[in-house]
């Protein structure tokens, strides 16, 4: 039996303020590289889209530089139609959607088009995973309380997706009769049960759940009528007030939880009671998502960024530990993720979805 050639997979995340690539050989990690733009010139653009050509020429000079062969190029997944999750082919009517900000614009809907870019250059196919409109909520879920407004799934649906993955490798459990609250804790927090590896139920990171580094969550609704119609502020100010300009940023001036957590090893009590504050809110839509799985709780995942803080995880698991054992992955570790499961598709051992 011959051995074949090692398939080779480029991977694009485009963010805010920075695009992410990497190069895999099966699921060995060659190169990686981060490109850092400058934010004051981004916003000269006028637009995600604007900054397209600009941010796929620095794509090219690294991967002309660093890449002869690709099998497949994977990029992150945007705010498209609701759709499962799984490994999507790029095809014209995501092209359609990502450029069209279908559900809102975000440096996120770059990743397709860019991939698709790509794989034209190199002659192979292009792939999204488990983008952010992920939708795989139960009909109660989408209730909101008021007809003209329905409850959607916009969320941190691959690192979610994964974490379950790894937790149900870890507990020994076939990931369909897993039944999990995955707490993906970031610039914005999303607090999932999902069961049989589906994402049942979730929290809008945007506008609803707890407080974040820089979004508040769900607030008192009455007053944030009257503050919306108090003549103070315009509609872009309220989008930035709960998103970008609220939670720590609000309270402490800072999105930084290192920053913080000096401020209170320095003795700072207004810094501990706010982050006090975010791991009671976390801890509270945990034990709100633990309902909707009827108490039956595998294990409690905490995931993201934040889950690299002892203080904030330590503070969590003290209130929710009564539920269920607590497993602690902390990062996101999105690109290895995307290699990885687009990988499994070279492979034959996943089958992507038409989008």
């Amino acid at each position: 039996m011959t051995a074949r050639n090692p398939f080779t997979i480029l991977v694009v995340n485009p963010g805010s303020t920075s695009t992410k690539m990497a190069l895999y050989e099966d699921d060995r990690l060659l190169h990686s590289h981060v490109l850092r733009h400058d934010p004051v010139m981004l916003r000269k653009f006028g637009g995600i889209w604007r900054q397209y050509e600009f941010r796929l020429h620095q794509i090219r000079e690294w991967t002309h530089a660093s890449v002869q062969h690709l099998s497949a190029v994977v990029g992150i997944g945007g705010l498209f139609r609701p759709i499962p999750g799984g490994t999507y082919r790029v095809n014209n009517r995501m092209l359609d959607d990502a450029h069209g900000n279908l559900q809102g614009e975000h440096a996120s809907n770059l990743g397709c088009a860019m991939a698709d870019a790509l794989a034209r250059e190199y002659g192979c196919e292009a792939f999204v995973v488990d983008p952010v409109s992920v939708d795989e909520l139960e009909p109660l879920a989408r209730y909101s309380g008021h007809p003209l407004i329905q409850r959607s799934s916009l969320s941190h649906a691959l690192n979610i997706h994964a974490a379950a993955r790894r937790a149900a490798d870890e507990l020994q459990l076939p990931l369909e009769r897993s039944s999990l609250l995955v707490a993906h804790l970031g610039g914005g927090i999303s607090v999932a049960p999902v069961r049989g590896g589906r994402i049942i139920d979730i929290n809008d990171a945007s506008s609803d759940g707890p407080f974040s580094p820089e979004r508040t969550g769900g607030l008192p609704l009455q007053q944030f009528i009257t503050l919306c119609f108090s003549g103070t502020y315009t509609e872009q100010d309220v989008r930035t007030l709960v998103r970008g300009g609220g939670g720590l940023m609000a309270y402490l001036g800072t999105t930084s939880a290192m920053e913080v957590e000096e401020r209170i090893r320095n003795g700072d009590p207004r810094a501990e009671e706010v982050y006090h504050a975010m791991a009671y809110q976390i801890a509270k839509e945990i034990g709100s998502m633990a309902v909707v799985l009827g108490g039956i709780i595998d294990a409690i995942v905490l995931t993201g960024g934040l889950a690299t803080s002892a203080m904030l995880v330590g503070w969590v698991t003290e209130r929710v530990s009564f539920l269920g054992r607590v497993l602690v992955y902390p990062g996101e570790d999105e690109m290895r993720t995307l290699a990885a499961e687009t990988l499994a598709v070279l492979q034959n051992r996943s089958t992507p979805r038409d989008y």
